[in-house]
């Protein structure tokens, strides 16, 4: 876990980065109970991040006197988590506590910040924080502000220009609670110290018109499900690729024909029963050498397009708990049977949820196998900040017509999405031809 300065007097636990620039996570189960004794590194909850479950351990031995939260509700990096003492310490409510213990803790600003990490966050900054964004210039490098990728993730959702935004963090960084109230000072047309002489980067969309949630009819209701866990961290990252990215699809199918005679032919010698899949990610990678500009990652805060240099290929992978997506790492240098066995061990893994959040990072392309659920074609989503994602269909048995006569043949049918401000439709369909072509010619990439 990312590191967080933790109070000394071991009274209480704050909440720590739980991967790389998270700001929240949900609280899915607490692991104990006020009054339990509770050891060093003992798991005492489980919390859903954007990407995996996770044990959160406690930091100390000692006795819970207070659990910080609800299952179901979303907790921010930073704020109290549990308590520690005996347990008839008169609880305070959970909201009150976590946020008078952040001050109290004496947090660094860059901490604070990360409290309100959010679009949603709610917590005020102190004016103890706010005065000191008049003491503090925001450093630059190479004309940039000093921000973690979770701060610039907030700025970019509310439309801030980050390097407009003073810093009050350790070294003049940014904070998020800096950018929330350069946000708010944006909105009310004033700010705060050196909030305002810095030039307003807000555009329209930063400012939107409230607008009243249509009426739900309440007849009929079956059941009430929770909008949260996997199914939530899901829906938000839906929402920002389909925000950010620019989507186009397009579509072809591939005879692989010969390719299931390659594939028996494998089975049969190795022992090992393959599907079409792993085929498929070979012939991807090796497209993905002669296509780059899909192999890559969007960085809107800093607007720069960023061409990878491994290829690292996510796989959809369908759960009881919702869509995961885990990533074989260098996957163009694995053999069928190397990926093979990943994509099972991935996938048992995602199912029982004992996949690390680590596995689902770094990803620079995706392939989604609706097929496998007896789709078609699709029109999928690309896992942002990727700029493409192929969906592979079913294959199926039909007559087919090569130099004049007919015979019996399997289609694949595929379909890819791109970020049409990185990749062309020309660059997008070549690159789903060349892909086709290595189906239908497996002696050309299978040694």
């Amino acid at each position: 876990m990312a590191g967080l300065k933790q109070p000394a007097d071991k009274s209480h636990f704050l909440l720590p980065d739980l991967g790389e620039g998270l700001v929240e996570a949900e609280l899915i189960r607490w692991l104990v109970h006020v009054g339990d004794q509770v050891k060093e590194s003992q798991p005492i909850a489980e919390m859903q991040t954007d990407k995996a479950l996770v044990e959160v351990p406690s930091p100390w031995a000692g006795t819970i006197s207070e659990l910080c939260g609800k299952e179901g509700e979303i907790i921010k990096v930073a704020s109290v988590l549990v308590r520690y003492g005996t347990s008839t310490a008169a609880p305070q409510p959970a909201a009150a506590a976590c946020m008078s213990a952040q001050v109290a803790a004496g947090a660094s600003s860059e901490d604070q910040g990360t409290v309100v990490g959010s679009v949603q966050g709610t917590l005020d900054v102190s004016s103890r924080f706010a005065r000191r964004s008049s003491e503090h210039l925001t450093p630059k490098q190479n004309g940039k502000s000093l921000a973690t990728p979770a701060v610039r993730r907030i700025a970019r959702e509310l439309s801030i220009d980050i390097n407009h935004v003073p810093g009050t963090g350790r070294g003049g960084r940014v904070t998020a609670s800096d950018v929330e109230g350069f946000a708010r000072g944006a909105r009310t047309g004033r700010g705060t110290g050196t909030m305002d002489a810095a030039p307003l980067a807000v555009s329209a969309r930063a400012v939107p018109v409230p607008i009243a949630a249509p009426p739900v009819d309440r007849d009929g209701i079956a059941q009430r499900i929770p909008f949260r866990g996997v199914r939530r961290k899901i829906a938000e990252a839906l929402a920002r690729s389909v925000q950010t990215a620019v989507h186009f699809t397009a579509t072809d199918e591939a005879d692989v024909t010969a390719l299931e005679g390659k594939k028996r032919e494998y089975s049969r010698v190795t022992g090992e029963k393959l599907s079409l899949l792993p085929f498929v990610i070979m012939a991807t990678c090796r497209a993905l050498r002669t296509f780059p500009a899909l192999n890559a990652n969007v960085d809107d805060a800093a607007s720069e397009i960023l061409l990878k240099g491994v290829i690292n290929m996510g796989l959809a992978v369908d759960t009881d708990v919702g869509l995961m997506v885990p990533v074989i790492r260098d996957a163009d240098r694995k053999s069928l049977l190397e990926l093979r066995r990943s994509i099972s061990d991935l996938a048992a893994r995602c199912r029982d949820r004992s996949i690390t959040r680590e596995e689902s990072l770094g990803g620079t392309f995706t392939i989604s196998n609706v097929g496998s659920h007896g789709g078609l074609f699709a029109t999928p989503i690309i896992n942002y900040p990727e700029v493409g994602i192929l969906a592979v269909g079913r294959g199926r048995e039909r007559v087919l017509v090569k130099d004049g006569k007919f015979y019996a043949g399997v289609v694949l049918p595929l379909s890819i999405s791109c970020d049409h401000r990185v990749v062309d439709g020309v660059t997008a369909v070549r690159f789903l031809g060349e892909v086709v072509r290595l189906l239908e010619h497996p002696d050309e990439f299978i040694s």
